[in-house]
């Protein structure tokens, strides 16, 4: 997939003197959060600024603390920065030739950081923290601006500090990263409040958030669709394969049929009992892994209720390294557990994304609140006599992606869709087939479609509908067809 954008690096610099550490020279004192690895960490989301990283180095938790005000404020991924070899007390006293002393007097000391950040590519804005140490950044906060390209990213410093404000430590760290388009950094102190840490993020104006209503289809090509970028740093094609009701060989051959003609997407889940087969397609393709997108869902009942084990199970089910999503299929008791035991899988590498299927808005606001990860992704029925004219752009304005399970009607209504009128008419005047006008349909509004077939002469029709485009008045026609009509009790 195409090089993943919408990060904003807002390199959060804390700068701390070693007494804004809580070390004063003549006691001891520690770094407190200097034992532990390195990790990524969610936080729910308040003014979105898609693809942020905020890598920080804390000397106490002051830093971490404005950290975590930067993240929940952009919802932006936590990494701190975690010496490979942990400072001491004695390391950290001022003026005595120790550790530090020594670091911050040798500009080419570079000490080694425990763990990294996993896709750095993914992020386009990076917060980086550090504290004030002799007047500049700690040495670790070079080794970290050397251990990765910062190419086409945006790197914003701020420190945290007793007194001492961020000075020269912020523009002496641009050389590490000459490539990047730096942004000047601020001090704060400690016990700052989350809201002048968000005021000063939108004093920015660094909110990049991708758009996820507005398709680049003019990219697209037949047999090759777009992809559109997922709160999660992720980009998913927008055209996919659906397997509901595909079993055994007929399900295998439909995916190999996909793949080859160029789908990048496919939809299982638990319930539809063909994961195993899934993951045998996409193993003989010959389609590189990294690829694929994969879809699939765990259920309501025994699998929400030890979840755990049912995520484990679609792993070694589909056999694929890792899930690219996984939703839960529908709303029902203990769907916040396992939502949250999704996001344990996320943070191990296991699973990429989340997301949700059969939630609206009523459903979303409660459940939103209730857990760390934003949902990437809502899956509903959605087609021309079923339009959720108010859920879609509500779901888009939260920063979700909409995609459409039965974008044709859903079996039993298809064929009845496919003869309308208005549709059929508007077929006519593009040479397409029916078919191809609803889903272009659903992509001009912003809706990712997976419609199922297992004839390959569908699966390639389904996907060959990037040569057209409908006219406002045209998708007006289609909306005008909204009956309210629910095809399925979801």
């Amino acid at each position: 997939m195409k090089k993943l954008l919408g990060v904003v690096i807002v390199i959060i610099m804390a700068v701390l003197g070693f007494a804004a550490c809580g070390i004063d020279p003549s006691e001891n004192g520690g770094m407190g959060n200097n034992s532990s690895s390195g990790g990524v960490t969610n936080y729910p989301p308040a003014t979105a600024i898609n693809n942020t990283l905020i890598a920080y180095f804390s000397c106490t938790n002051t830093t971490g603390t404005i950290a975590q005000h930067i993240a929940t404020t952009t919802k932006g991924r936590l990494y701190e920065i975690v010496p490979e070899t942990p400072y001491t007390a004695e390391d950290l006293r001022y003026y005595t030739g120790g550790r530090a002393d020594q670091e911050q007097a040798d500009p080419t000391a570079r000490p080694q950081i425990n763990g990294g950040v996993d896709g750095m590519e993914k992020y386009d804005v990076i917060f980086l923290g550090y504290p004030i140490w002799h007047g500049q950044a700690p040495r670790i906060i070079s080794t970290f601006l050397e251990s990765y390209d910062f190419l086409g990213k945006t790197i914003v410093p701020f420190c945290t500090s007793h007194s001492s404000g961020i000075g020269s430590s912020d523009t002496n760290l641009h050389s590490l990263a000459p490539s990047a388009e730096w942004v000047s950094g601020r001090r704060f102190s400690s016990g700052t409040s989350q809201q002048t840490v968000a005021d000063w993020i939108d004093s920015l104006d660094l909110n990049k958030s991708a758009d996820v209503s507005d398709f680049d289809l003019k990219s697209g090509k037949n047999g090759s669709a777009p992809t559109v970028m997922l709160n999660s740093g992720y980009e998913m094609p927008i055209v996919g394969l659906g397997t509901y009701s595909l079993q055994g060989d007929t399900c295998r051959q439909s995916v190999l049929s996909a793949l080859s003609q160029g789908y990048r997407l496919i939809d299982t889940a638990h319930m539809y009992g063909n994961e195993r087969e899934i993951g045998e397609a996409i193993r003989q393709s010959g389609v590189p892994r990294e690829e694929i997108f994969v879809i699939t869902k765990i259920y309501p009942g025994e699998q929400f209720a030890n979840p755990e084990k049912a995520i484990q199970e679609s792993l070694d089910k589909l056999d694929i390294g890792y899930i690219d999503m996984m939703l839960l299929h529908h709303p029902g008791a203990n769907d916040v557990k396992a939502y949250l035991a999704i996001e344990k899988f996320v943070a191990q590498g296991k699973i990429r994304s989340i997301g949700l299927s059969n939630w609206y808005i009523e459903e979303i606001d409660d459940f939103i609140s209730k857990v760390n990860i934003t949902p990437a992704l809502i899956q509903n029925e959605i087609h021309p006599y079923y339009q959720e004219q108010t859920v879609v752009p509500y779901m888009h304005s939260l920063g979700i992606v909409m995609q459409a399970w039965y974008p044709l009607g859903g079996r039993g209504h298809t064929s009845a869709l496919l003869s309308d009128n208005t549709i059929t008419q508007i077929a006519k005047s593009h040479n397409k087939s029916a078919a191809q006008v609803i889903l272009r349909w659903h992509l001009q509004r912003g809706v990712v479609v997976i419609p199922g077939s297992s004839n390959p002469a569908h699966i390639l029709e389904n996907i060959s509908i990037f040569d057209f485009e409908l006219s406002d008045s045209e998708m007006d026609a289609i909306a005008a067809l909204e009956r309210n009509e629910k095809h399925d009790w979801y």
